[in-house]
C-alpha cells in the first residue's frame, strides 16, 4: 500500500471529523481506513490522532503533518487535471465556499447553471457568511463580496457590488427623506447583524474623506432578506446589497435614500490560494462565472 492511499485516507477521516463518517463519505469500510492511519503513523514513527471509544483529536504532530498533506495531495490532484485538461476531461469535485446571501439572491442561478453545464463535476456548496481560511479548511475557492483585501489569494472579480440605503414609500411619507447620513440617527433602522459594520454604517464626503453613522432601529438580524421584507413592511431604513434590493426597487416597494453619500468600490469575487497547478475544474468553473455575470452586466445608459 502507497504513502499517498494512507496519506489520502488520513485526510478524510480528520476532515470528516471520525472513522465513520469518512468511511460513509468516500464508500470505504471505517476497519480499512482505521488500518491505512494505523499503517501511516507506523511508517512515520509518531502518533497522528488521539484515539477515545468516542471520538478522537489530532496530536501536535498530526496537525503538522494534516497542514502539509492537504498541500501535497492537492498538489498532485492539480497535476492530474492539468494533464487530464490536455485531453478534454474535466471532471471531479469543487469545495466552494459562498455566503448565504450569494446563493439565495437571483445570481445564485449562477451555480445552478454551471451544474447543468458541467454535469461530471460535483459542485459541493458550503454556505457560510464567515471568511473561511481556504487551505485550512479544505476549500478549492470561495466567493467574497466585499473590498477584497487579503493578497495572499488569488482574485478574480466577477461583478460590482454596493449596498442600497433604502426604505418604503410609507416610511419615507411618514418620517420624510434623510438628507444627509447624520438624520439616520434619529430614525428607525434594520441592523444585518452578517455586516461588517452593524449598527456604525459607512459613509463617503465628496472629497473621498470616510466616516460613520451610529443608527438603531426595531430589528436586527443576519439575513438581507429579512431586512429587505423588513423595510418593505415599513420597519425603518435599510442597508441592503443592490443585488438584494433590486426587486423591490424595480416594484416600487422600496426607494433608494442617500445614493451620492454611499461608499463605492466593492465587488463580487471568486478567490482561491496561490498554486503551481490550477485544477481544470477551477479554471473552468470560474470562467464560467465570469462569463455569467458579464451576459447579465447592465449596459452604459
Amino acid at each position: 500500500m502507497d504513502t499517498l492511499t494512507r496519506m489520502r485516507a488520513f485526510i478524510d477521516v480528520v476532515e470528516a471529523e471520525g472513522f465513520s463518517a469518512a468511511a460513509r463519505k468516500i464508500g470505504r469500510s471505517k476497519a480499512l481506513l482505521s488500518k491505512y492511519v494505523r499503517e501511516l503513523e507506523d511508517e512515520l514513527g509518531a502518533l497522528l490522532l488521539n484515539r477515545t471509544t468516542r471520538q478522537f483529536s489530532l496530536t501536535e504532530t498530526g496537525h503538522t503533518y494534516y497542514a502539509r498533506a492537504t498541500e501535497i495531495v492537492r498538489e498532485i490532484d492539480s497535476l492530474s487535471e492539468t494533464v487530464r485538461e490536455s485531453s478534454g476531461d474535466v471532471k471531479g469535485r469543487i469545495k466552494l465556499s459562498a455566503p448565504r446571501t450569494f446563493a439565495d439572491a437571483p445570481i445564485g442561478q449562477s451555480l445552478i447553471d454551471f451544474i447543468k453545464a458541467y454535469p461530471e463535476i460535483v459542485l459541493e456548496i458550503n454556505l457560510d457568511d464567515r471568511f473561511v481560511d481556504l487551505v485550512e479548511e479544505g476549500f478549492d475557492l470561495a466567493i467574497r463580496i466585499t473590498r477584497l483585501e487579503d493578497s495572499s489569494l488569488i482574485a478574480r472579480r466577477l461583478s460590482p457590488f454596493s449596498v442600497t440605503i433604502c426604505a418604503s414609500p410609507d416610511t419615507l411619507e411618514t418620517l420624510g427623506t434623510p438628507q444627509k447620513p447624520q438624520d439616520l440617527a434619529k430614525m428607525p433602522c434594520i441592523i444585518d447583524s452578517n455586516g461588517r459594520w452593524l449598527s456604525n454604517w459607512p459613509f463617503m464626503r465628496q472629497n473621498g474623506e470616510m466616516f460613520s453613522v451610529s443608527v438603531s432601529g426595531p430589528l436586527e438580524a443576519n439575513s438581507p432578506l429579512t431586512a429587505r421584507a423588513a423595510a418593505i413592511a415599513g420597519l425603518g431604513f435599510a442597508p441592503l446589497p443592490d443585488f438584494i434590493a433590486e426587486p423591490a426597487l424595480e416594484s416600487g416597494e422600496l426607494v433608494r435614500v442617500l445614493e451620492d453619500w454611499v461608499p463605492r468600490g466593492g465587488g463580487i469575487y471568486a478567490v482561491y490560494p496561490h498554486r503551481r497547478y490550477l485544477p481544470a475544474k477551477i479554471r473552468v468553473f470560474v470562467d464560467f462565472l465570469v462569463q455569467w455575470f458579464k451576459e447579465r452586466e447592465t449596459p452604459p445608459a
